[in-house]
């Protein structure tokens, strides 16, 4: 289970705190669905949830975007840092997600699975100021 709590995308913030059962429960099912979905194996997403991203396939790109669609944080490959904001500063503190945010949020790629990839890319290196 700990596997889909961290790849809720920016959920390396969220594997330093203690999640209700609820909140787990609902993290491992949009990981689920995701990674069903997107075809992504349990290595692809071991790979993902270790900070192993040189070997990131599309499939691994678009399990990211529907996670974070599915979670909220993006909509139509575009981030929501209100929402983001909303989720994690109450976990980790607004000013450290502000932080980040500012670091993070203006990142693009090619197509929205790209731009989703990029942002979890970005949350999880700069896990530690969160």
């Amino acid at each position: 289970m700990k596997v889909f709590i961290i790849l809720a995308a920016f959920a390396a913030l969220a594997a330093a705190v203690e999640l209700t059962e609820e909140q787990r429960a609902a993290v491992k099912e949009r990981a689920k669905a995701c990674a069903q979905q997107e075809g992504v194996t349990k290595e692809q997403a071991q790979a993902l949830r270790s900070g192993n991203f040189a070997d990131a396939d599309d499939k691994v790109k678009c399990f990211a975007n529907c996670f974070l669609e599915k979670s909220g944080f993006v909509v139509d490959g575009q981030i929501k840092p209100d929402v983001v904001l909303a989720k994690l500063g109450p976990i980790a503190g607004e000013d450290k997600v502000k932080v980040v945010q500012a670091k993070c949020d203006s990142l693009k790629g090619a197509n929205k699975c790209e731009t989703s990839f990029e942002l979890y890319k970005c949350y999880h290196n700069n896990q530690a100021q969160i």
